[in-house]
C-alpha cells in the first residue's frame, strides 16, 4: 500500500497541488487523469522519490519495487535483447524467452532482436524502455503515456498484458479507452486536489460534475440567504428595538462564512471553418503509387484506388513505417505521387494536420504570430478569438512556440486549420500530446464537421466514433474498406489474429466438441 497524505507542491507562482492524499492499495490499477499541466508526471516523480514535495508525505512500505516507463533514452548494450534482458535479476537471467515474447507484442521481429538499441527510432527506442519496464516485474508500475509510440496492433497486445498485470499500475494516458480497459481505478487531479474512484473514467467524470452542482447549489442557496439577512440587518440596524436582532443576524452571518465561486475550467472549444463545396466528390484518386527512391519494387503502396466525398469520414489504419502518414501527405501535396491521379473539384479547400507540421512552427513566434501568418486576411480580432478558442486567451496567446508543450504546439496546429476555410481535412495523430479533455472536445467537432475527414489514429475509440470507412495498410499493401472499424474486425481482422467471426465460430466448434464428448460418456456408460 502506498499512503499518500496532504501533498503541497509549487513551482514559483504556479500552485499544484494543496493536500493531495490518497491510498494506492494491493492489486488496484489507477488511471491518472487530469489537464496538462494539473501536475501528473510531477505527482509519479514523487512517487519515485525523484521529486520532493514542499509539505505532506509519500509513504511506501520497505523494500517495496517501483518500477517505470523511462522517458529518457540511454542503451549500453549492443543488441536490443540484451538490452532488455539486463533488467533481470542475476538468477532469472535465462528468462530471455519473456523480453523475446514483450518486444514481439510491441512490432519487434526476430531480426531486430539483435540490432543495436541506438539504431531505431525514437518512437521505438521507447518501446524498448517500455519492454525494460515490464520485463523488471516490480511491485508498482508506472507508466506515463505509453500508448503515445504504439501503433494498433500492439496497443491491442499491450492492453491484454496489462490485464494479466499482478502488481500495482499506475497510468498516464491520453487514450481514454486504452485506460478505461486496463483499470480498476480512476484518481483525478481536479482544481489542486484528488479525488479516486472505483470504475472508469466516466464514472469519475460524473462524480465531478454532480459534486459540483451540488456545490454550486449550496452556493446559490448560502448566498440567497445571506442576501437576505443583509437587507434585514440594514433594514433594521438604526432601530434601537430591532438593534438586538440586527446584531444577531450579523453574528449567524460570520457563522455561516462563504462559499467561493468555482472558477471556470478552460476547455479546447471551437468551429472548424466550413467552405461549402458544389460538388459531391472532392477528390478522386486513382491508380496510386509512391515509393521515396522512385522503385516499383520499393513502393509504399501501389494502385490504390478510392474518393472522398463532401461527407466522408474515412480513417487509415495499420502498424507503424507502413506509409500511413506518407498517403497523408501525398493527398495534402506535400509529397509527390509516382504515378496514378489525384484530381480534385475546384473548389476543394484543404486542412492539413501532418506529424511533421508541428516541427514547422517558428520558435521565435507568438502563438498569435502563427495564426496571423496561416492566413494573410485574418483580422487581428479573429485571430485573438482563434486563440482564445485553443486556450490561448488574454496574454498567453503571446507565448513564444519555444516554450510551448506538445500538447500546445498541437493546439496551435488546430488553430492555424480553422484561421482558414476548408470542406477536406486531412489529420495525421491530432490527439498526440492533447488531454481526455481535449480530445473529447476534438472528436465531438470532427462530428459535426460539415466537411470530409480523413485521419490517421491508432485510437480505437477515435475509429468507432468517427470513421465510416477505411483505408488498411496490411498484408503488405494498402487497400480500401467499405465499412466501419467493428466491421473490418468482423470480417477481415488483423493479421495473426482470429476475426470476430473465427472467434464466434471457435465458440461453437468447441461447445459443439464438449457436447460430443458428453454424448460419448454417456453411450459408454449404458454400453458398460
Amino acid at each position: 500500500m502506498i499512503i499518500v497524505n496532504s501533498l503541497e507542491k509549487s513551482f514559483g507562482a504556479q500552485n499544484l497541488f494543496e493536500g493531495v492524499s490518497f491510498l494506492m492499495n494491493e492489486g488496484e490499477r489507477v488511471g491518472l487523469v487530469g489537464k496538462n499541466g494539473t501536475g501528473k508526471s510531477t505527482l509519479f516523480k514523487m512517487i519515485l522519490g525523484q521529486e520532493s514535495p514542499d509539505s505532506g508525505t509519500l509513504t511506501v512500505p520497505k523494500g517495496y519495487k517501483i518500477g517505470a516507463l523511462e522517458q529518457i533514452i540511454s542503451f549500453t548494450q549492443s543488441s536490443v535483447l540484451k538490452e532488455c534482458v539486463q533488467v533481470l535479476s542475476p538468477e532469472k537471467q535465462w528468462e530471455h524467452y519473456k523480453a523475446e515474447i514483450i518486444l514481439s507484442g510491441l512490432g519487434f521481429s526476430e531480426q531486430d532482436f539483435h540490432k543495436d538499441p541506438a539504431t531505431f527510432s525514437g518512437g521505438y527506442q521507447v518501446r524498448i524502455n517500455l519492454c525494460k519496464a515490464l520485463l523488471a516485474s516490480p511491485n508498482m508500475l508506472l507508466l506515463d503515456e505509453p500508448t503515445n509510440y504504439l501503433d494498433i496492433l500492439s496497443l491491442r497486445w499491450l492492453k491484454e498484458y496489462l490485464n494479466k498485470w499482478p502488481g500495482e499500475m499506475m497510468l498516464i494516458t491520453h487514450d481514454r479507452d486504452f485506460m478505461d480497459k486496463v483499470t480498476t481505478h480512476t484518481l483525478g487531479l481536479h482544481r489542486k486536489k484528488a479525488k479516486k474512484v472505483k470504475g472508469d473514467t466516466i464514472k469519475f467524470y460524473e462524480q465531478i460534475i454532480q459534486e459540483e452542482e451540488a456545490y454550486e447549489l449550496t452556493r446559490k442557496n448560502l448566498e440567497t440567504k445571506r442576501k437576505e439577512m443583509q437587507s434585514l440587518v440594514d433594514r433594521f440596524r438604526a432601530k434601537a428595538s430591532k438593534a438586538a436582532m440586527a446584531q444577531s443576524r450579523l453574528k449567524m452571518m460570520k457563522k455561516m462564512g462563504t462559499m467561493e465561486k468555482l472558477d471556470t475550467e478552460k476547455n479546447l472549444g471551437f468551429k472548424f471553418n466550413y467552405l461549402s463545396c458544389p460538388g459531391k466528390t472532392l477528390m478522386t484518386i486513382k491508380d496510386l503509387s509512391f515509393s521515396y527512391d522512385k522503385k516499383i519494387e520499393n513502393n509504399v503502396f501501389s494502385n490504390l484506388s478510392f474518393s472522398i466525398d463532401s461527407r466522408d469520414r474515412i480513417g487509415i489504419i495499420g502498424a507503424n513505417g507502413k506509409g500511413k502518414s506518407t498517403l497523408i501527405n501525398c493527398l495534402a501535396g506535400e509529397l509527390v505521387h509516382n504515378s496514378g491521379l489525384i484530381t480534385k473539384h475546384p473548389s476543394t479547400r484543404l486542412g492539413h494536420f501532418g506529424q511533421t507540421n508541428i516541427d514547422r512552427l517558428d520558435s521565435k513566434n507568438r502563438v498569435l504570430d502563427e495564426i496571423l501568418r496561416a492566413n494573410q486576411n485574418l483580422s487581428l480580432q479573429a485571430a485573438h478569438s482563434i486563440c482564445g478558442a485553443m486556450m490561448f486567451d488574454g496574454d498567453l496567446s503571446k507565448k513564444k512556440i519555444s516554450v510551448l508543450s506538445g500538447g500546445e504546439r498541437s493546439r496551435v496546429l488546430l488553430g492555424k486549420i480553422i484561421s482558414h476555410p476548408t470542406n477536406v481535412l486531412l489529420l495525421d495523430e491530432p490527439t498526440h500530446h492533447l488531454d481526455v479533455e481535449s480530445i473529447e472536445s476534438l472528436i465531438d467537432e470532427l462530428n459535426d464537421y460539415p466537411g470530409a475527414l480523413v485521419i490517421v489514429t491508432h485510437s480505437e475509440l477515435i475509429l468507432r466514433s468517427l470513421a465510416k470507412n477505411l483505408i488498411i495498410f496490411h498484408k503488405g499493401r494498402a487497400e480500401y474498406f467499405h465499412g466501419g472499424y467493428d466491421e473490418f474486425l468482423s470480417k477481415v481482422g488483423w493479421e495473426g489474429q482470429p476475426t470476430i467471426e473465427k472467434k464466434e465460430k471457435n465458440k461453437i466448434n468447441k461447445k459443439e466438441a464438449r457436447r460430443l464428448r458428453a454424448l460419448e460418456r454417456e453411450n459408454q456408460s449404458a454400453t458398460s
